[in-house]
């Protein structure tokens, strides 16, 4: 089955509430119930559709933790990506991120650059990410269980600090 992006609506609610993660994924991410009772207006929640269902979630933000990852200001933080445990395993995320850079250029058109950090032990997400066209830019941050990989993806040709 295909995915598609699409911005959240409250008729994502139930799915997400029912959202499940693998014991171990939980400390590398927020469950996406959690992650929308905290939404600030600087973030924009992602659902990740597999037919009606979302099956998974992420957040596009731009606010000033960007100042962390990057000096670019047309850069967006991608946050908090899951798959749904049930879901796991069947390309949904790299199938998502894979259409992130055009849904990216359609739903924010200043953007020209994606960051996120992942963790050093989280070896999965890394290995996503980095098939999907992110690059390790070689910086390091301190997210809250540990080291973090700061990771980027360009979207359009022009000069990155």
């Amino acid at each position: 089955m295909k995915v598609a992006l699409e911005h959240y609506s409250d008729q994502y609610q139930e799915d997400l509430t029912n959202f499940l993660l693998p014991k171990e994924q939980e400390q590398f991410t927020t469950h996406p119930a959690d992650q929308l009772i905290r939404l600030t207006e600087e973030q924009s929640p992602v659902v990740i559709k597999a037919g009606q269902k979302a099956i998974g979630f992420f957040v596009m933000e731009k606010s000033e933790r960007l100042k962390h990852y990057t000096k670019n200001e047309s850069a967006y933080l991608l946050a908090s990506l899951s798959i749904t445990k049930s879901q796991q395993g069947k390309g949904y995320a790299k199938q998502a991120m894979q259409l992130l850079p055009d849904w990216v250029g359609k739903e924010f058109p200043s953007c020209n650059e994606i960051v996120l950090s992942v963790n050093l032990k989280n070896d999965a997400a890394f290995r996503l990410y980095a098939r999907t066209g992110f690059e390790d830019t070689g910086r390091r941050i301190t997210g809250p269980v540990g080291e973090q990989r700061v990771m980027r993806l360009k979207l359009k040709d022009e000069n990155f600090i």
